[in-house]
């Protein structure tokens, strides 16, 4: 067991985990976050992104203990109050989800294209950033849309 302590959404989190933990579970059953989901125990899927230090990361191949005093942001940190992250707005605006489970995992990606790449992202880009995550329900039209938006909107947040 390890005392990990890390800074999750811009609050201090610690707890006693097994060294085997990963960061995905460490969030979903230590920090009851469960907008960080598991899709495919494979590290394939990219539902379990989340932004560590502000790099997206698939929390699925990361153990919680190399996480330890970082600064995690999962989908439920993104928003400022009732004000929603430009990416989640642009997802909102254009219908980016279907069933919604691969949603978290969309916008954190995305949100780390715009870190990346900026914010003049075309729909290639787009496309060939999203290699790594998974959509089961749509034919990613209105995902690529939405990551245009966001990082677009985000150009005025930077």
């Amino acid at each position: 067991m390890s005392v990990v302590e890390m800074t999750v959404n811009g609050k201090a989190a610690s707890a006693d985990v097994e060294d085997r933990t990963l960061l995905v579970e460490y969030l979903r059953d230590h920090r009851r976050l469960t907008g960080t989901h598991v899709g495919c125990d494979t590290s394939q899927c990219g539902a379990c992104l989340v932004l560590v230090d502000g790099v997206a990361v698939k929390s699925c191949t990361m153990l919680a203990v190399r996480a330890a005093g970082s600064r995690v942001t999962t989908i439920e940190g993104l928003a400022s109050g009732t004000t929603l992250h430009p990416m989640q707005q642009a997802f909102h605006e254009n219908h980016g989800l279907q069933c919604g489970f691969c949603t978290p995992g969309m916008i954190i990606s995305g949100i780390d294209m715009v870190r990346r790449l900026g914010n003049k992202l075309d729909e290639a880009t787009i496309r060939h950033e999203l290699e790594g995550n998974f959509c089961r329900c749509t034919g990613y039209q209105n995902i690529v849309k939405s990551i245009a938006a966001g990082a677009a909107a985000m150009a005025g947040t930077r």
